[in-house]
């Protein structure tokens, strides 16, 4: 698979000379649970905001409930609620880092490393490969690389 003249990938999506089957199926399986990581990282990303538009969000509701005269209820909210741990001993700021600095930054060196060891750090082999056998060569839409 050349990819000169939009024929094949390009080089850096090029399977290197020795590299079999099954080691491109690995690496595309080991790619594709990084992927899945990274949209795990994305809600908890999401989970940090959420959390804090919702703590700030009782702060309105607090406001409302002691215009309402409703202070019993207001001073609950602000004594157990507003600020509290979601974890024991935790806000979502630290359970973002402790994410990102253990198992996240863990998982992609081992995905580096894999890929540098076995592939010489090409990326996507097995999603390259799967492109040219089902794309229709010569189609206009179909191109295996851009313009």
């Amino acid at each position: 698979m050349a990819g000169e003249a939009g024929n094949g990938p390009d080089r850096a999506h090029q399977r290197p000379e020795g590299l079999d089957d099954v080691t491109v199926q690995a690496l595309g399986k080991l790619s594709e649970a990084l992927e899945t990581v990274e949209r795990v990282r994305g809600h908890l990303y999401s989970l940090h905001q959420l959390i804090g538009t919702a703590d700030f969000q009782l702060d309105e509701a607090v406001s409302l409930f002691m215009q309402g005269g409703r202070t019993a209820i207001a001073e609950r909210i602000e004594k157990e609620l507003i600020g509290r741990n979601v974890v024991p001993g935790r806000w979502t700021f630290q359970l973002v880092e402790e994410f990102d600095d253990g198992y996240y930054s863990e998982f992609r060196e081992l995905e580096r490393d894999a890929r540098n060891e076995l592939a010489g750090g090409r990326r996507h082999l097995y999603e390259a490969e799967l492109k040219e056998r089902r794309r229709t060569h010569g189609r206009p839409g179909h191109e295996a690389l851009p313009g």
